[in-house]
């Protein structure tokens, strides 16, 4: 019952982004309004994590099997994938590495706006 109450509230979330993605006439998908939205509850412990943490750790944990109809999907456009592979390949990689680099980057930013911020609310806690 509770992955069904934590699904509900993910659902929820993802349901308000569509409709803002609706509404908005901005080009972003509904997904990021949606990752945007729990951010914030979550930020503003609107939504506690332990209020959704194990049925988002299920869906991360399920998350390849979502994979399988692209790839089966690149598999039946190989015709018209086999012109322009090797281009796709160089850009495929690139950006893999680029996200990866951001990606670090971000964290490292992250953890170092962490450790600034948790040692000011230690003295100033004391």
């Amino acid at each position: 019952m509770e992955y069904i109450y934590q699904f509900l509230i993910i659902l929820s979330v993802t349901f308000a982004g569509e409709i803002l993605h609706y509404f908005i006439p901005i080009p972003v998908p509904a997904s990021i309004y949606g990752l945007l939205i729990m951010l914030l509850l979550l930020c503003l412990r609107i939504v506690k994590l332990r209020q959704v943490e194990k049925a988002a750790d299920f869906m991360i944990e399920i998350m390849p099997l979502m994979f399988i109809p692209g790839g089966v999907g690149l598999v039946t456009a190989w015709v018209d994938l086999k012109p322009i592979i090797i281009p796709v390949t160089v850009i495929t990689v690139l950006v893999t590495i680029i996200v990866m680099a951001v990606t670090g980057k971000v964290t490292e930013l992250v953890m170092y706006i962490d450790r600034k911020w948790g040692s000011a609310n230690e003295r100033h806690n004391d």
